[in-house]
């Protein structure tokens, strides 16, 4: 083992209990115990992916966090006494890898709850409304500290919860704790005084207008977190440990605006001072450890960082906060087990929080501790799989039932919390597999198809591996895509899989009747229709670096790649404007509110001009002609013009098996799934 990494291999104490190790799996939603977003019963899937990492050297484990009163079909987490009695009969197994369970517990949302159109439609129709409430009680699940808006929805406001409620939450901590530790759990994690969820919200000045005894004054903001670890310990015994997942710093100007990395703003929520405060005030009330961040829905990209978010963009403010308690502090988001174990030596952090890093590989911690650190696949940041929820203009969350239903998948591993829908066989029939494309979505292919047992040939009209993902992957920022791409380099070459490099084909009956693989990718969709098309820089030729831009560019298209082009240009130091002809940008599927909302803002505090619902009329030399919503062109002056307009699918052939963008326009996600299911069929 690399010594640098040492300190996070070294043992600890929450209260009295031993933890072998530093690492901590933060809890995501969907690798839940007991269910999620459905009847509560022990879930196997989630308690595969948990034993998983715990056999993989995880100190402290924390599943998906569980709602005491669940938001889909109404029923107290603490009324179904079968699914204890299975997780106990779990445990042993779990405890035989050494490793410590903390289930989390969450009071819910509030005014955070992920609205979709048919909540919206719910909510918004009277009739549907009262029918719905037994399975969907809107106007209970999104109640808040006071009234306030959905941070999704317009359409779905949140009430104020009354005081019944809020005893009637803290009574079910109390009862759902006991029934856990009765099944062998060893502490609970209470969600939250952190990201903007409901016990959150009772603690925002922003949010909370409460003049009782649960608004107002400092102990009155945080008083329904205090009675929740106070029940717990009633119940359970002042030895029984209970994590806070804390929030250090809210980094929140106002409803459904947050601040960025360096700006300066007014806090609307918890600043330094006030956490200064509060840590200790909760210490005392009897917390035993602070699993910490930074955040809020409204400013969501700290504590979902997105590949723009530096690298442990949370650290320093969870080492200031230590200074404050003298409970164990753990700090997540975008660390680097390097930088943790530096932290934790010098006695500033006690453990170290990772989440999706254990979704691309559960393995992760084992093959560090090996000297294996090539062989991790690495997460890249993108919540393609894990947390796609979306949200641009006019509608809230754009995401499938399939996504709502079951978050905590991984767009780079297409098993993760899949194994019952994603698995490979050993054929009894092996053939070779002929690929034509050396892209991801052929590399995933092979690998899988090799895992088979088939013999699988890549064909690559290039002398590289890795197709259009080189170009995506090329902007300063998007280091853990260049791993990725290396990763799977790297895997073809153990594989021994063949891979005939300035090979084109063109036709696939030179292979005899042997199956055939087409990812062949896709192609720029050139925009034929506007005069002085041919003098726009496609994007990928401007991220390969084939061609240079000057000091004025417009980047035409404001999806994710226009958009993550338009930011790296301005990292750069050039004066970019974005042209984009729906009403917002990134109005796209599968890319997490997250992600949007920190290009939205940045783009806004640096002053790059964008240009919503508008045309590109023609390109010339030294400008475009624009023609916005009302009708009136005008224009811009630059000296390049790149398009990001979209892509087409482009097969050699369709007598084949199609994966990947050949097939239809997607993201990751879908090439890499695509890939995984289509090795599966032969």
């Amino acid at each position: 083992m690399d010594k640098e990494l040492e300190p996070l291999f070294t043992p600890w104490k929450i209260g009295k209990i031993d933890i072998k190790n530093r690492f901590v799996l933060t809890s995501m939603g969907g690798t839940n115990l007991l269910g999620w977003m459905e009847k509560n019963h022990f879930d196997e899937l989630g308690a595969k992916f948990i034993l998983e990492v715990a056999k993989n050297n995880c100190g402290l484990v924390l599943p998906g966090c569980q709602p005491v009163y669940n938001p889909m079909f109404g029923s107290w987490l603490y009324k179904n006494k079968r699914m204890y009695q299975d997780l106990a009969e779990w445990m042993p197994e779990f405890h035989k890898t050494g490793a410590k369970l903390f289930v989390q517990l969450t009071a819910g949302f509030g005014r955070s709850f992920t609205i979709s159109k048919l909540m919206e439609t719910l909510y918004t129709n009277p009739i549907l409304r009262t029918i719905s409430k037994p399975f969907m009680n809107l106007d209970k699940i999104t109640a808040s500290a006071s009234p306030s808006p959905n941070r999704w929805s317009d359409k779905v406001p949140s009430r104020e919860m009354t005081k019944e409620e809020i005893h009637e939450f803290v009574e079910a901590f109390g009862k759902t704790a006991k029934l856990l530790k009765d099944a062998g759990v060893d502490g609970v994690e209470v969600h939250a005084v952190h990201e903007g969820y409901l016990l959150d919200q009772f603690t925002l000045n922003y949010v909370n207008k409460r003049n009782d005894e649960y608004g107002g004054s400092f102990k009155n903001k945080y008083r329904f977190a205090v009675e929740i670890v106070q029940a717990i310990k009633r119940e359970c015994g002042v030895d029984f440990p209970v994590s806070l997942r804390y929030s250090v710093k809210s980094y929140t100007k106002d409803f459904r605006s947050g601040a960025l990395p360096g700006e300066k703003f007014k806090e609307a929520g918890r600043d330094m001072e006030e956490s200064e405060r509060a840590i200790k005030y909760l210490s005392d009330a009897g917390y035993d450890m602070f699993n910490c961040d930074n955040g809020t829905y409204d400013a969501w990209y700290w504590a979902h960082p997105p590949i723009y978010m530096p690298e442990n963009c949370n650290l320093d403010d969870v080492e200031h906060i230590k200074k404050f308690t003298d409970k164990p502090v753990v700090c997540a988001g975008r660390m680097d087990p390097r930088v943790a174990a530096k932290s934790i030596d010098q006695g500033k952090l006690d453990g170290a929080g990772f989440a999706r890093n254990f979704l691309a590989d559960q393995e992760w911690i084992t093959k560090l501790e090996a000297n294996k650190e090539k062989d991790i696949r690495p997460c890249i940041l993108c919540h393609n799989g894990c947390f796609n929820m979306c949200h641009y203009k006019g509608v809230p969350n754009d995401q499938s039932l399939q996504d709502s239903l079951h978050l905590a998948r991984c767009a780079v591993n297409a098993e993760t919390m899949q194994w019952d829908k994603h698995h490979i066989e050993k054929t009894n029939t092996p053939k070779t597999v002929h690929i034509i494309g050396g892209g991801i979505g052929g590399m995933e292919s092979a690998l899988r198809l090799k895992e088979k047992g088939h013999t699988p040939v890549i064909y690559e009209k290039s002398d590289k591996l890795g197709g259009t993902f080189i170009a995506a992957s090329a902007e300063s920022y998007k280091g853990k895509l260049r791993d990725l791409l290396a990763w799977y380099i790297r895997e073809i070459e153990k594989a021994k899989i063949e891979v005939k490099f300035k090979t084109e084909v063109k036709d696939t009956s030179e292979f005899n009747g042997d199956p055939v693989i087409v990812a062949t990718g896709s192609s720029p969709r050139v925009l034929k229709n506007v005069p002085g098309h041919e003098k726009m820089i496609e994007s990928c030729d401007f991220l390969l670096g084939k061609t240079k831009v000057g000091k004025k560019v417009v980047v035409v298209g404001g999806g994710l790649t226009g958009s993550e082009i338009a930011y790296e240009l301005a990292l750069q130091g050039k004066h970019v404007e974005i042209v984009e002809m729906l009403d917002d940008l990134i109005k796209q599927t599968g890319v997490c509110l997250a992600n949007s909302s920190y290009l939205r803002e940045w783009f806004e505090l640096n002053k790059v001009p964008v240009h919503l619902e508008t045309t590109l009329i023609e390109v010339k030399d030294d400008k475009i002609i624009c023609k916005n919503k009302a009708g009136k062109k005008f224009e811009i002056e630059c000296d390049d013009v790149i398009s990001a307009a979209g892509y087409v699918p482009a097969p050699v052939s369709d007598q084949a098996y199609l994966v990947g963008d050949c097939k239809s326009i997607g993201n990751l996600r879908t090439v890499i799934w695509n890939a995984y299911e289509t090795a599966m069929k032969i």
